[in-house]
């Protein structure tokens, strides 16, 4: 016989974002010229934007209570809690060509985004 609280969320302790070797390499690239290892990167859902969510996508030395993290070869991806659901099964990559340079995300819960690809819903 199982105890199971009706109505209680099960704690998270990982998530769903995926970090691809060339967007970990790059991270570390960045993280070895500024001098510092105690920086995580961290991937927030904000209200904003044209398409009404913006992705947020920045490092931090912070761990906030109800984030989640998720290590790819030593680079620490966290989410917070109230993100995750936005932001599961999306993977974070980087490009670097001559037409774009940065780190993308391809998010499968997202319906739809902007023309400038900046925001989505």
């Amino acid at each position: 016989m199982t105890d199971v609280t009706l109505g209680a969320k099960p704690d998270i302790d990982t998530h769903g974002v995926g970090l691809s070797d060339t967007a970990a390499a790059k991270v570390k690239t960045l993280l070895e010229q500024e001098g510092r290892d105690d920086l995580r990167l961290r991937v927030a859902v904000q209200p904003g934007g044209c398409s009404g969510l913006i992705y947020q996508l920045y490092f931090d030395e912070r761990l906030l209570e109800g984030d989640v993290t998720r290590d790819f070869d030593g680079v620490e991806v966290v989410v917070d809690r109230m993100s995750v659901p936005y932001l599961d099964g999306a993977s974070i990559d980087f490009e670097d060509t001559i037409q774009k340079q940065g780190f993308t995300i391809d998010n499968p819960n997202a319906a739809g985004s902007c023309a400038c690809g900046d925001s989505f819903h």
